[in-house]
Order: C-alpha cells, then sequence, then structure tokens
C-alpha cells in the first residue's frame, strides 16, 4: 500500500492530467474515450505473445479478439480474403517498421522513397533495417511531388522501388495517391515495387472520405499501418499493421518455448489493447466511425471560419481534421498544446474536441495579437 505521500503525488498528477486534457489541440489523439469495464481485466499477466492466429501454450491471452480487430480493419480496407495477415502493435511506428521490414526481406536492394513531410521515425526505422532511401520532395498541402518521384525512381531504374506513402502526412494530413504512384511505376516499367501505407491517423476514417482516397489493398497497397490512440482512442499506445499473407510467411519461424510462430517485431505483445480496440469497433461499427468522423470534420470547418473571421490565415485540405494556421506564441502553444513546426502550427479536431475548445483558443489568439500590437505601440511611442 502506498503511503499518504506517494498517493497524493498520484492525486496531483490525477488533478494535472484532468486539467490538461481540456487544453489539447494540436496531437492527433481522441479525448472522449471511457473504458472503465475493462479495468477488471489489468489483474491478469495476460501476454498475445507470438502470432494472433496461432494457438499459444501462453493462455492468458485475447487472441480471439485481436483476431476479430484484425477482420474488421481488413475488410475496412478491402484486403484480399484469403491473403492478409497482421497484428496489434504497439503504435504507428511499430507498424511502419514491420511494414519496411517485410519490404527489405522481399526485395534487399531496394531503395526506399518517401516524402520531406514523413514522419520523423521513418528515418529511424530505414536505418535500422539498414535501407537504402531518398527523400522525395512535396507540394505545399503536404503530398508527395510525383513529378520528383518519377525523376528520382527513373535515375534508379535497376533496383526495386520500395514507396512509403502517406496517408495523411503529420503537420498537413495529405495524401499520397498510391493510384498515381502505381501509374507511374508502371510508366516506368517498375516490375519490383513495394508500397507500404503509414496511416497512421487516418486509417480508420479514410474509407469513409468523400471522394475516397487511393490508400487500401484495392488500391495497390502492400501494408498499412495505423494508430489505434488517435482516431479511435485507445488510452494506451497501440495500433494495427497489415500485410499480404504470402510476404509474412517469407519471414515466420516455428518457437517451440511458446508453441507458436514468430512473427511479429517485438514478441511478447500487449493483450490489454486489442480489448481496447475490440470494444471500440463493436461499440462503434463501421457506422460509428463514420459518425465520428463527420462530427470531427464539422469542428474542422468550425475552426477554420472562426480563425479566418478573425483575420487568420487558417486552412485545410479537403475532408481533413487537420487545421493549418500561422505560428502562435509560447504561452499559447504551451496552453492548448500546440504541436509547432517552422513557421506554422496546426489544430487537430479530434474526437473530444468542441467548438468551445476553438473559442477559447481563438480568443486567446486574438488576445495575444491585441497585447503585441500595444506593445509595440507603446515601443513605438517611447
Amino acid at each position: 500500500m502506498l503511503n499518504a505521500q506517494h498517493q497524493a503525488r498520484l492525486d496531483a498528477l490525477h488533478r494535472s492530467l484532468s486539467e490538461s486534457s481540456q487544453h489539447f489541440l494540436g496531437y492527433p489523439c481522441a479525448n472522449d474515450i471511457d473504458y472503465t469495464d475493462l479495468l477488471r481485466f489489468l489483474q491478469f499477466p495476460f501476454n498475445n505473445v507470438g502470432d494472433p492466429f496461432q494457438p499459444s501454450t501462453y493462455r492468458l491471452a485475447t487472441r480471439d479478439f485481436e483476431q476479430e480487430v484484425l477482420h474488421f480493419f481488413a475488410q475496412l480496407f478491402r484486403a484480399p480474403a484469403n491473403d492478409y495477415w497482421g497484428y496489434v502493435t504497439n503504435g504507428g511506428t511499430e507498424g511502419n517498421l514491420y511494414g519496411l521490414y517485410l519490404a527489405r526481406e522481399l526485395y534487399p536492394n531496394g531503395v526506399v522513397y518517401f516524402s520531406q513531410d514523413t514522419h520523423y521515425s521513418v528515418t529511424k526505422n530505414v536505418h535500422l533495417l539498414g535501407l537504402r532511401h531518398i527523400m522525395i520532395r512535396t507540394q505545399p498541402n503536404g503530398e508527395i511531388d510525383y513529378d520528383d518521384l518519377r525523376d528520382t525512381v527513373r535515375l534508379h531504374r535497376d533496383v526495386p522501388a520500395i514507396v512509403f506513402a502517406n496517408i495523411g502526412t503529420t503537420m498537413k494530413e495529405g495524401k499520397d495517391d498510391i493510384g498515381r504512384i502505381q501509374q507511374l511505376l508502371d510508366e516506368l516499367v517498375i516490375e519490383q515495387r513495394y508500397i507500404h501505407c503509414d496511416a497512421a491517423l487516418c486509417g480508420p476514417y479514410a474509407p469513409f472520405l468523400e471522394p475516397r482516397p487511393a490508400f487500401d489493398f484495392a488500391d495497390g497497397a502492400d501494408s498499412l499501418a495505423f494508430s489505434g490512440h488517435k482516431f479511435i482512442g485507445s488510452p494506451l499506445p497501440c495500433g494495427v499493421v497489415l500485410a499480404r499473407k504470402r510476404y509474412v510467411e517469407r519471414i515466420g519461424r516455428a518457437i517451440g518455448y511458446i508453441g507458436s510462430m514468430d512473427t511479429t517485431i517485438t514478441g511478447s505483445r500487449s493483450a490489454f489493447t486489442p480489448l481496447l480496440l475490440w470494444h471500440a469497433i463493436h461499440s462503434m461499427g463501421a457506422e460509428g466511425l463514420q459518425r465520428r468522423l463527420q462530427q470531427c470534420q464539422a469542428v474542422a470547418a468550425y475552426t477554420v471560419q472562426a480563425l479566418q473571421a478573425v483575420g487568420i490565415t487558417a486552412w485545410r485540405n479537403p475532408g481533413a481534421l487537420t487545421v493549418v494556421l500561422p505560428r502562435v506564441g509560447d504561452a499559447i502553444k504551451h496552453k492548448w498544446q500546440l504541436a509547432t513546426q517552422d513557421d506554422y502550427c496546426h489544430i487537430i479536431t479530434m474526437p473530444g474536441v468542441t467548438t468551445q475548445h476553438i473559442d477559447a483558443l481563438v480568443q486567446d489568439i486574438v488576445q495575444e495579437r491585441s497585447t503585441t500590437r500595444l506593445q509595440h505601440g507603446e515601443t513605438a511611442l517611447a
């Protein structure tokens, strides 16, 4: 049992987190979560070690629930019925690492192409895997520059192309069109190719966007990863990676110690996060995810209008939940936890963000601008 001092620290942390959750607009994590009915499962030392589709001698697990999660998203992403495999990961970075790992095993001498707006972890992943890689320019909206990609791939036509596509870039939510990428690879007669899609934020709602972006298995993806702690709203970091099963079969090996195949990155894996995702998909279903998207889009549209109404240059990509605006002062950045890069920052209208939050932020920005003007005026008079 904790003593009074340690209990007080926990109480203080809870108060701090509760306050911070009310000013949380710059990162793509849902803030409307309630999984209290799953707390009873935390009494078990459960572990989804090994392959989620195979039994193991370690039976304190949730593999059946994990399989349901994978089936749900495989259908959503139009994966081939008899040629897909996946698992619940620790997050988007692990899912991206897994996709690139499969690509390396398939094409050890391949070159990875990714845009300059790609998440920072991808550079680390290709370094860990020892993969040759080339960064491609992006368009102003965060989408990859297809002309630069075509010209660069043309220079390396003698080696396989591994394209790392973004289905929602970190700062602008730009979406690469893998239909166009497939077309340019066809034009260059690149037969040895692999396309991985990083759909960390947008994966669970991309199928409901109008028009639907070209990003899934029916469009030509070989693997796809997304985060479960973002749009869906898991309180613990997690994600899902899906890939074509025939590629996964190249890397698996039987492990007698666990009575299962070793086909994942980490071996031991959380058995609790699959329960969280299972709870979410059965609470919402595909229709619920679509309604969730529409509600967030309405707040995003409101955010752009509210900012523009006070003279702030704000914009968003079509259908996006990410609103881009000029960099704000440090006080506002820290209060509202706004992710900032170069001369701009963004607001992401995730589930749990309301128009009241946006009104309060806009009021803070207006007050900051008024104070800045006053200070500059006093300086000029002096």
